[in-house]
C-alpha cells in the first residue's frame, strides 16, 4: 500500500499476536487483581526471594505505571498539602458530586423508562434490541443521552473539553492512497468508532457526542438503572469469562451492527476499544481485529486526561479508590483528537490484522502514543506481583480473552 502510512515507524513486536475476534467495550477488568496466599509459607518464602523490583516491573510493564503523586496503586506516601486538599474534598466536592451524579442517572433512568414503557422491540440472544428504536423515542432517548453524559462529565470536573478534528484531505482518500477519490468525497459515515482505552470515563466521553452502541459484559443489562440504560444505548453482551458457543455469536452481532451503520445514518454506531483493555494513557496497546473484520470504515479517536495530581487512567488502581480520589480532585482535563474516517484499502479488507496495525501505528504516530507489545494477560501479571504474588502458573493461559 502506498500511503502515508508508510512513513510511520514500524512497530517493534517480540511475539506474535493471539487471536481475536471481538472487542472490548468494558472498562472493567472482570477478574480481580491476584493475591498471594497467606496459608502457604513456602510460597511465601519463594515469593520474597525472586520477588522483581520495583524499577524491573515498571520498565517490562510500562503501559500499566502510574505516575501521579499518588503512586503506585495510589497507595504511595502523599505530601501533607495533599492530604489536606483530600481532607477539604471529602467534606466539601465528594457529597455535592455523588449526589449529582445520582440525580443525573435517576432523571436518565427516568426518561429511559418512558421511553420503553408500553413496547416490546425485537429480542436477540434473549436481550432487547433497542438498538433499532426508532421515531421520537429514539430522538428523546438520544438527545438527553448526550446532553446528561455532558452533565455527569461535569459533575465529575471536566469543566472543559478540549476536541480537534483534523482535516479531510480532499485530494483523496484520507488515509491511503490505494482508495479512490469517490471514497473520499462520500459521506464521512463509518461503521465504528475505535479509540484508545484509558478510563471508565472513555465512555461518558464518547455517548456525550456520539451516543455510540459498545460491547459489555453480559451481568451489566441486569444492574439496577445501568442495566436498562445499557440497553438503550444498544449494547451488545458477551460473557468475557466464557468460551462458549456464543462467543462467535457476538462477533457476528458486532460485525453485523458495524455494517449496518456505515450503510445507514440511523442505525447507532458501534464504539470499540480494540486493545481489550485499558492503559496509563502513554501507550498503545497491540489490536484486536475485531473492528476491522466487516471491513467497513472507522472513525480513529485519541484520547488523553492531562494531569498533575491524580490520573484518571484507570491503569493498575482498585476501581473504589479510583473513583473516591477522582470526586476529590477539583478540575480534571480531557483532550479529544478526532481523526479523519480511515477508509481500508482492498489489500486491508482482505486482512483484518493488516488493517487493525496500520490504524494503530497511524493513531499512535498523530497521538504521539508508544507503541507496545503486551496485553491483558501481562497487566494481570503486574498486578499480581504489585499484590505480592509471583507465582502464577496460570495467568499465561488466560492470553485468549
Amino acid at each position: 500500500m502506498e500511503s502515508e502510512l508508510q512513513k510511520l515507524p514500524q512497530p517493534e513486536t517480540t511475539r506474535p499476536s493471539q487471536p481475536e475476534s471481538i472487542d472490548e467495550g468494558s472498562t472493567k477488568d472482570d477478574r480481580p487483581l491476584l493475591k498471594p496466599d497467606p496459608t502457604n509459607p513456602q510460597l511465601q518464602v519463594q515469593s520474597q526471594s525472586s520477588s522483581p523490583s520495583i524499577e524491573e516491573l515498571e520498565k517490562k510493564y510500562a503501559p500499566y505505571v502510574r505516575h501521579d503523586v499518588y503512586g503506585i496503586m495510589g497507595q504511595g506516601e502523599l505530601p501533607w498539602t495533599e492530604k489536606v486538599l483530600l481532607g477539604i474534598a471529602l467534606v466539601t466536592l465528594v457529597p455535592m458530586r455523588v449526589i449529582g451524579a445520582t440525580t443525573v442517572l435517576v432523571v436518565y433512568y427516568l426518561i429511559c423508562k418512558i421511553c420503553t414503557a408500553f413496547w416490546a422491540p425485537n429480542r436477540e440472544d434473549e436481550q432487547e434490541d433497542f438498538a433499532h428504536t426508532g421515531g421520537w423515542r429514539r430522538t428523546v432517548m438520544m438527545q438527553s443521552g448526550m446532553f446528561l453524559s455532558r452533565v455527569m462529565l461535569f459533575v465529575f470536573g471536566f469543566y472543559w473539553i478540549q476536541e480537534t478534528y483534523q482535516p479531510i484531505n480532499l485530494n483523496g482518500n484520507s488515509n491511503n492512497e490505494d482508495g479512490s477519490k469517490q471514497q473520499a468525497e462520500e459521506l464521512e459515515r463509518p461503521g465504528a468508532i475505535v479509540s484508545n482505552h484509558i478510563s471508565y470515563l472513555d465512555i461518558l466521553y464518547h455517548m456525550s457526542c456520539s451516543f455510540p452502541s459498545f460491547v459489555a459484559k453480559r451481568s451489566v443489562a441486569k444492574l439496577p438503572l445501568v442495566g436498562l440504560i445499557s440497553k438503550c444505548l444498544g449494547c451488545v453482551y458477551v460473557q468475557r469469562e466464557s468460551k462458549s458457543p456464543d462467543f462467535k455469536g457476538v462477533s457476528g452481532v458486532v460485525n453485523e451492527r458495524i455494517r449496518e451503520a456505515h450503510q445507514n445514518k440511523s442505525a447507532p454506531i458501534m464504539l470499540l476499544f480494540p486493545e481489550g483493555t485499558t492503559t496509563n494513557g502513554d501507550f498503545l496497546l497491540p489490536f484486536k481485529s475485531g473492528a476491522f473484520l466487516s471491513g467497513a470504515p472507522v472513525q480513529p479517536v485519541i484520547l488523553r486526561y492531562p494531569y498533575q495530581r491524580l490520573s484518571p487512567a484507570w491503569d493498575s488502581i482498585s476501581g473504589a479508590r479510583h473513583v473516591i480520589l477522582l470526586l476529590c480532585q477539583f478540575v480534571n482535563y480531557v483532550e479529544a483528537t478526532w481523526l479523519p474516517v480511515y477508509y481500508p484499502s482492498q489489500q486491508e479488507k482482505d486482512d483484518p490484522r493488516l488493517y487493525a496495525e496500520n490504524v494503530r501505528r497511524l493513531m499512535a504516530h498523530e497521538g504521539n502514543l508508544l507503541l507496545s507489545d503486551i496485553g491483558l494477560a501481562e497487566k494481570r501479571v503486574y498486578h499480581a506481583a504489585l499484590n505480592g504474588n509471583n507465582s502464577m502458573p496460570t495467568v499465561f493461559h488466560q492470553k485468549d480473552d
